[in-house]
């Protein structure tokens, strides 16, 4: 039997197929795989830049690109296109052997060889040149190859290179990128030799099938059909399994020395980063301890801010361990905790009271907060003493007026004498009392005392502690995690992005005493956005420094998209009711383009918006879900913008994005009472904004009556 080897450029292109051509493929896929000849079934090219490339039909229509080899029985299949592009790319395109890396890469050399000649003929001697500074050995040594190089030296501006990155092969491009941007061939090798394989040995750049075997990010084994069925039944959730080069080398390191941070911008890969380094130390335990009953091995704890993404994180959890090797999966799913840290705060307080608590939060605890300033007389609003209380009290741990007195505030806008921290404590300390009489705890309070709990427990619960959107915890549920597992090599695994920050907490790690100084990585691709989507969301976030949890400033600097897709719609409607029409009939057009219901998410920043917006779809028999439902319910997920947060659909519609609603008032503290508090509430609504545009990860919709939110960088005509 051949054996079949999948780019993730064609689950990419299978997942969006409608079903019926779906059906096709895996047709042809099984009908291709029962022949030992399969090269009969291919259709060799004329004049193909590449002899090797051939098309396998699928139907009238569609077509797939195939390697096939000079020699053996390895079948490299590429893509899934219409026919015409089908034959377009395989006569175009060429697959080569990286020189330095020993990766397979792709290129677009038909495209190369005519934007070579235009280059040639534009060329001026006198015209300084991109790459001058760099010499031809370094670019060699940085895996760039004769064709490249003689590109290379043509160019002269980052805007000629931007252009060609869909035809230079992909880590070729990063490294003239890296060296373009400023970096030194040494800069720019540490960052493209995570591509490289730990042990890729001598490197022979005619061994094409060697290549892919060294490029497990980009290329998947099929080694039989069961397995090939496993894949094709879920392939937009194997595409997001993936892991490219970069995160694959952060999440399958051997061991780190202590807590490790990953960063970068939405749809860079660190949540599925987190999740292969979960099963790879799940593994690992299983592979210490063979034999022993699996509540003996060592545990590990995946967490992160909410409910509904704890559940999202299960769910991909249980079918990455399934995907990557059927036969380990229950013992992998057997080592690992997955929920969200207010339930393990819960859990514990529970189980060492012996009851449950009675959690207050949102409106509850703000009645009990304006009650007691009403009854104090002071001059500060119940939101500003809630937030001292939130942000500074249970923050930093404070048991005494004395600690009060003397703490540091940093980060609050508004100044307190001695005096007035003296009557702020002593109000909260009558909340304090009141919420302990009634049985009331906030989850932060809840943190807090499970943090104690664990601390004086005999040995610590966890090995490892994996966090997925760190940026959003509060330092009281960091002190809780910290306490979860010993300091040790891999005891944290942290992954967030403070660009991504909507929730009202900051957090010092090295206050924590969560060393990650040495051991912080970024992610700088974007595998799941388009650069169009990108060009809309971005500029949603404003110009404001941001901090990330090292305490260093972090930025969006070379955050980018490999991908390419149509650009987003922003629609200007007359009143609500015309918005919503224009919603259904939006929807409309991408269920008729064979989008399944569950792959579109619809969100709005105030709930009355999200609400009429499913009363709407429902109206026109589309059928609609919450954003928390099960994955097997049928329906366009509907829900809120902090809904969406680590969630992506292959379509999303952001509706009601006008002023006065984005950012929303009451989420604003005016700038009067505090100008700090209010700069970063305004931040917090420009992230939000951001957070729900990409989910998306072909299409996003943009609608809004009357006039544009302020975040907005594009307002049309109304239709």
């Amino acid at each position: 039997m051949a054996q079949l080897a999948i780019d993730k450029d064609f689950l990419d292109d299978y997942s969006r197929l409608e079903k019926s051509v779906q059906v096709a493929v895996k047709a042809a896929m099984d009908k291709f795989a029962e022949h030992t000849h399969a090269g009969l079934h291919l259709e060799k090219i004329n004049k193909a830049k590449d002899d090797r490339l051939r098309t396998i039909r699928i139907d009238q229509y569609w077509r797939g690109v195939v390697m096939a080899p000079e020699t053996g029985d390895t079948y490299y299949l590429l893509k899934v296109m219409q026919h015409d592009k089908a034959l377009q790319y395989a006569a175009s395109h060429r697959l080569s052997v990286n020189q330095v890396l020993g990766v397979v890469e792709v290129r677009d050399q038909d495209a190369l060889d005519q934007i070579t000649a235009t280059l040639e003929q534009a060329a001026q001697p006198a015209v300084a040149k991109l790459l001058d500074h760099v010499s031809d050995p370094d670019l060699t040594r940085l895996g760039i190859d004769t064709n490249t190089l003689i590109i290379a030296r043509l160019l002269t501006a980052v805007a000629h290179l931007e252009a060609m990155r869909s035809m230079i092969p992909e880590t070729q491009y990063n490294a003239l990128y890296g060296l373009a941007a400023g970096q030194t061939p040494e800069e720019a090798w540490a960052e493209i030799s995570q591509y490289a394989p730990a042990s890729a040995g001598p490197i022979d750049t005619d061994d094409i099938v060697k290549a892919m075997e060294r490029t497990p990010g980009k290329v998947v084994f099929v080694d039989n059909g069961d397995e090939l069925d496993r894949i094709l039944k879920h392939p937009f959730a194997q595409w997001r399994t993936f892991l490219h080069p970069a995160q694959r080398t952060i999440a399958y390191a051997p061991t780190f020395a202590g807590p490790v941070q990953v960063t970068g911008g939405a749809g860079t890969g660190k949540t599925v980063t987190a999740l292969h380094r979960a099963i790879h130390l799940a593994r690992q335990a299983l592979g210490q301890l063979p034999g022993d009953p699996a509540g003996q091995r060592p545990r590990i704890l995946v967490t992160t801010f909410t409910r509904n993404l704890a559940d999202a994180l299960e769910t991909q959890f249980a079918m990455l361990a399934e995907l990557s090797d059927p036969s380990t999966a229950a013992d992998v799913r057997s080592q690992v905790d997955i929920l969200n840290v207010d339930r393990l705060a819960f859990q514990v307080v529970a189980q060492a009271r012996g009851s449950n608590p009675s959690p207050i939060d949102g409106k509850d605890l703000t009645d009990v907060w304006a009650a007691k300033v009403s009854e104090a007389g002071l001059p500060f609003t119940a939101a500003f003493l809630e937030r001292e209380w939130r942000q500074v009290f249970l923050a930093q741990g404070l048991s005494g007026e004395g600690a009060y007195l003397t703490c540091s505030r940093a980060g609050q806008g508004t100044p307190l004498g001695k005096a007035q921290r003296r009557q702020v404590w002593q109000l909260v300390q009558q909340v304090e009392a009141e919420l302990k009489a009634t049985g009331r705890d906030t989850f932060v309070q809840l943190a807090n005392e499970a943090a104690r709990l664990v601390r004086q427990a005999p040995t610590p619960p966890y090995r490892h502690v994996i966090v997925d959107e760190a940026q959003d915890l509060h330092p009281a549920q960091w002190r809780l995690l910290r306490a979860l597992v010993p300091n040790d090599s891999d005891d944290m695994f942290i992954v967030g992005d403070p660009h991504q920050r909507i929730y009202d907490n900051r957090v010092s790690l090295a206050k924590m005493a969560i060393n990650v100084r040495g051991r912080s990585r970024r992610l700088t691709v974007n595998y799941r956005t388009t650069q169009e989507i990108l060009a809309l969301a971005v500029p949603a976030l404003g110009k404001l420094p941001v901090t990330g949890l090292d305490d260093e400033a972090d930025t969006l600097d070379g955050y980018r998209s490999p991908l390419h897709g149509r650009r987003p719609k922003v629609i200007a409607a007359s009143s609500k009711e015309a918005e919503l029409a224009a919603l259904v009939r939006h929807v409309r057009t991408w269920l008729d383009d064979g989008t399944e219901p569950h792959a579109i998410g619809v969100a709005a920043r105030a709930g009355y918006l999200w609400k009429q917006a499913g009363d709407a779809l429902q109206a026109a028999g589309i059928p609609v879900a919450k954003l928390s439902a099960s994955p097997k319910a049928n329906g366009v997920r509907i829900g809120s913008m902090h809904g969406m947060k680590g969630l992506e659909f292959q379509a999303v519609a952001v509706i009601g994005v006008a002023d006065g609603i984005v950012p929303a008032p009451n989420a604003v503290t005016a700038e009067s009472e505090d100008p700090v508090a209010h700069a970063q509430d305004l931040q917090r609504e420009r992230c939000l904004l951001f957070v729900a545009c990409t989910r998306a990860r072909d299409h996003l919709y943009v609608s809004y009556s009357g006039m544009p939110s302020p975040f907005l960088s594009r307002a049309p005509g109304l239709c």
